[in-house]
């Protein structure tokens, strides 16, 4: 029997990394004279290559008592001929069973291998435990940590010193007259001017974001400029063009780039260079100096070239997204989407170059090339860990597979940048990368960029908007004839998106509220009519929301332009999983669609929340493959929750694999016994649950919880089963509240607009002849009987209409539309005299008077704030909101089943609360009037034991837990549970 050393089988890892990893330089195992100073140690396992970070890894047969010690001892040296220092060691453990190994090649690839790494500065992954995986998942671990964090955080910290630099010499010349001629040449669209600020104000920063993204189009040429130059001989280095001792650094570096164009790089040079060509020869020199000093900070660091470099720094600059709400998808983010969405290309041989060329993905809001990016890096690391080369790959990639529009040339410049600097050695005829047009066009036509791809197949692009008569392409000038994107429907593989979450207007029932959908670009009145118009009829029979707004248009992009088979990858707002806008949307991926998965994240933090940049807005991942002809449905759809944004890409990768491996996982319907925890060895990252989706099925509810069995007791209500945890399930008769009452319509039919409304608002009085309750007031809110806070007066000319829809709507119980839950003790309010509902109180009126009191009653109990949060939108932190639409389906109690004798009881215990104060909803576990109410109503009203009303209080102190209820507010946390 062999008995295997760990240098033996050091020795084998090493061998098989070595052909998963190719873009690594070295990787050796056992040798001596690799550590710089310590010449005489020998590392297990050391990992280099060029632009990376050496990576070292310390091995152990289990237990492996001394391996994390040993590991530890490795971070910070450095490795021979290496400039940066080891920044991250893994601790591997090895199975004990390949000692014996018969086969050591064969069973080292199938072994189970236990690691964590360590960080320089202290970090580490998983916090606690170990992760498990194949030697593919190793390598790919390798690949993630060797990324140089602490070079590349000096490098983009060195740009923007450099590009600021840029900008004061642009402020501080005479050449601050260009500005607008940039702004021009690059095609930036002047939002700011739509913004509500001085007019002063919105020029400066307009020329300030004009200027930065000059600066940091010109630094990016220059960095990739030195790295070509170590490439292709004939291209001089950047401080042999521009470097103080150069004559004439604008005339000279003019040139260098046009024999780079003659190359190819179209899409990261042509722009630089004609903004170097506007500047004075002056000015160009200063700026030229400051940016080259810059790139060789960053090349001494030996940091050449990092693909995310780029879009780090435009985000860092851009001033005006969060306006344009084109929120930049986190890389960490995009590399967990990508991962979901590839997983689910199972006919795809990896190995096959190929195969792989014949592929098409798309992003039709490409931005800054985050998501593109991701894609890329999945699918060359299949590539790679099956025996292929990135490196060959890359043209195939670029030309063939990829393809990005945006309406923005610099976006598009980013994401070409971004793409070419995955292996900027090789060079590529063409691209896939196109910038849309937008707006009035010649011929007094518009045009609406990518949502253009819904009429038609075939869209003519713009690369260059400073010329109309030639524009320019990824591989050089070309007519504007020529220069056509061609996205066949259903021809996509894959399309990936993080669309613009900006709304169009405002649907409620059957009044809609009409804005200027595409303002954000600064057209025209008459133009944005034009262009609304017009995706109007384009979106026809589609997913399209008017109040789900311009990302529901590109979910019917995507829809349409997928092949059978294909995944759909996007970013989306939360509400897409409540609101009623959004049912199309959900409809259609019932119906066509399988392998749906929902990735939310159940956290306190307001930013947290999102899985894009700068945005205090929930939003989701949404992941599904569109059924072949003839495949069986799969109801089925996995929701994930997060407890927190993943840290880095080792998180988000862990996290992918490990929902992959989940085969089996428990539904929604099987009782209040919680999801499948997923880990991260012992750290707890979130867990998942299965439910399934039907076209009828009006809401996603099981996203963004941090307890799932509070999901499954909130989903088995509606079903008149009254489950709790550890408990068996009990009958109670439920109903959706248009069963048993009516809701009243959208304030608009009341106020306006549009005029003429029957009605004005005005100030409260005692005597008003048409009382009304119309917004918050939480401080007077606390009881269960509230005041009108207005009056309505009846416009001259409507006096009759306004009698009718008084005695139509009127009515005593109103429903809170838009509840903080952190601040606001109330989901139903009860007004002793009937009154009109507004904006924050919607009008909710039953056939029988009696139903008003075990309404008001009901809808404050536990069980009450439990499904008005469920069937919600939990989009923003601690407030749950519904619609007029959305209030329909609303589970409540079935008032019909209710004796008359029970509802005396209703309102003897109405009587009893009315007066009394309740504490906002979130401290309801604590909150003694809640608990007292929730007995009277469990106990005494539906006649439930006293074991039952004390579940109830363990499930409040379930609800209050939950990080949408909360919103991260501060509590007591040793306040007893309310019993």
């Amino acid at each position: 029997m062999s008995n295997l050393s760990e240098q033996a089988i050091n020795i084998e890892l090493g061998n098989q990394l070595a052909k998963m990893l190719p873009g690594f330089s070295k990787i050796e195992a056992e040798r001596t004279k690799v550590l710089a100073k310590k010449p005489g140690k020998r590392p297990d396992i050391s990992i280099t290559g060029q632009g990376r970070a050496p990576v070292i890894i310390e091995a152990e047969f289990e237990p492996a008592i001394n391996v994390e010690e040993e590991a530890k001892g490795r971070l910070k040296v450095r490795l021979k001929n290496q400039s940066l220092p080891v920044e991250a060691v893994i601790a591997l453990i090895y199975p004990h069973e390949l000692r014996q190994a018969t086969n050591l090649k064969s069973e080292l690839a199938k072994a189970c291998l236990r690691y964590r790494v360590f960080y320089a500065n202290n970090d580490r992954f998983p916090e606690h435990g170990w992760l498990e995986g194949s030697i593919i998942d190793l390598a790919d671990l390798i690949d993630l940590v060797a990324v140089p964090k602490s070079a590349f955080d000096r490098a983009v910290d060195i740009l923007i010193a450099g590009i600021n630099g840029a900008v004061s010499v642009l402020e501080n010349s005479a050449a601050i007259y260009l500005t607008d001629e940039i702004f021009s040449l690059l095609g930036l669209a002047d939002v700011i001017q739509t913004q509500r600020i001085p007019e002063a104000k919105k020029r400066e920063l307009k020329n300030t974001q004009t200027r930065r993204i000059a600066g940091a189009i010109l630094a990016n040429a220059l960095i990739f400029h030195e790295r070509i130059a170590g490439v292709h001989k004939h291209i001089q280095p950047i401080d042999h063009v521009c470097g103080r001792f150069v004559a004439n650094p604008k005339q000279d570096t003019l040139k260098a780039w046009e024999n780079i164009l003659a190359i190819n790089y179209w899409p990261i040079f042509d722009a630089a260079k004609n903004i170097i060509h506007l500047l004075p020869a002056r000015e160009a020199s200063q700026i030229l100096e400051i940016l080259k000093n810059a790139a060789e900070s960053i090349q001494e660091d030996g940091l050449l070239y990092e693909h995310d470099l780029t879009g780090h720094i435009f985000q860092r600059l851009i001033i005006d997204r969060k306006y344009l709400a084109a929120f930049y998808t986190l890389p960490e983010s995009a590399a967990l989407l990508a991962h979901l969405a590839v997983d689910k290309m199972k006919d795809v041989d990896w190995k096959d170059k190929e195969a792989i060329g014949q592929l098409k993905i798309a992003d039709f809001a490409c931005g800054t090339g985050a998501l593109l990016s991701a894609v890329y890096d999945q699918i060359a690391n299949r590539h790679e860990r099956t025996g292929g080369n990135p490196e060959t790959l890359h043209p195939l990639m670029i030309e063939q597979v990829l393809y990005g529009c945006d309406v923005m040339l610099y976006a598009v410049h980013i994401t070409a940048s971004t793409l070419s600097g995955k292996q900027p050695t090789r060079t590529y005829d063409n691209s896939r990368l196109y910038t849309m047009p937008y707006g009035r066009q010649e011929g007094n036509t518009v045009k609406i960029g990518s949502l253009e791809f819904l009429q038609s197949s075939e869209q003519s692009v713009l690369f260059h908007t400073g010329d109309p008569a030639k524009r320019i392409g990824s591989a050089g000038e070309e007519s504007a004839d020529l220069l056509k994107a061609n996205v066949p429907d259903q021809s996509l593989d894959m399309v990936i998106m993080n669309p613009p979450f900006r709304r169009t207007g405002t649907r409620e029932g059957k009044e809609t509220t009409a804005r200027g959908p595409f303002a954000a670009f600064g057209a025209s009145e008459e133009d944005q009519k034009d262009m609304s118009n017009k995706m109007s009829q384009m979106t026809k029979d589609t997913c399209y929301s008017l109040g789900a707004g311009i990302s529901s248009a590109f979910a019917a992009i995507a829809d349409k332009k997928l092949k059978p088979g294909g995944v759909l990858a996007l970013v989306l707002p939360l509400t897409v999983a409540a609101g009623s806008s959004w049912q199309k949307f959900r409809t259609l991926l019932a119906e066509n669609y399988s392998d749906i998965e929902i990735v939310s994240i159940a956290t306190a933090s307001s930013y947290d929340t999102a899985f894009s940049a700068d945005t205090g807005m929930a939003d989701c991942l949404v992941v599904g493959r569109k059924r072949k002809n003839g495949e069986t449905p799969n109801s089925q759809a996995r929701f994930i929750s997060l407890l927190r944004r993943p840290a880095g890409f080792v998180e988000s990768s862990e996290i992918a694999k490990q929902l992959a491996a989940k085969k089996t996982i428990r539904n929604l319907e099987d009782g209040p016994f919680g999801g499948d925890e997923v880990f991260c060895g012992q750290q707890k990252m979130g867990e998942t649950i299965q439910s399934t989706v039907r076209p009828t099925k009006p809401t996603w509810n099981p996203v963004r919880i941090h307890d799932f069995s509070l999901a499954q007791t909130a989903f088995a209500l509606p079903q008149g089963k009254l489950w709790l945890p550890r408990r068996k399930a009990k009958p109670l008769a439920m109903l959706p509240l248009s069963k048993v009452g009516t809701h009243r319509p959208h304030h608009r039919i009341i106020i306006g607009p549009p005029n003429p409304a029957p009605f004005i608002k005005t100030q409260p009085s005692r005597t008003a002849t048409y009382p009304a309750l119309w917004n918050h007031h939480a401080e007077l809110e606390t009881q269960l009987i509230c005041q009108p806070d207005c009056q309505l007066q009846a416009q001259k000319g409507q006096e009759d209409r306004a009698n009718a829809l008084w005695h139509n709507i009127a009515g005593r119980c109103h429903l809170n539309s838009d509840f903080r839950l952190n601040s606001q003790p109330l989901a139903v309010a009860f007004i002793e005299e009937p009154c009109i509902g507004g904006t924050a109180w919607p009008n909710v009126n039953f056939a029988k008077k009696s139903w008003d009191y075990a309404f008001a009653l009901w809808g404050n109990s536990t069980l009450g704030l439990l499904l008005y949060w469920w069937h919600g939108n939990r989009q923003q932190q601690g407030r749950a909101r519904t619609t007029i639409s959305a209030i329909e389906s609303l589970p409540v109690l079935d008032f019909r089943a209710l004796s008359s004798a029970q509802l005396r009881k209703a309102k003897a215990i109405f009587k009893e609360f009315k007066n009394k104060h309740f504490l906002p909803a979130y401290l309801a576990d604590i909150d003694k009037t809640r608990a007292f109410l929730d007995e009277r109503v469990l106990c005494d009203l539906l006649g439930f034991e006293e074991t039952t009303f004390q579940a109830i209080r363990e499930l409040a102190a379930k609800w209050c837990a939950e990080p949408s209820v909360h919103g991260g507010k501060q509590r007591n946390k040793n306040t007893p549970l309310a019993i």
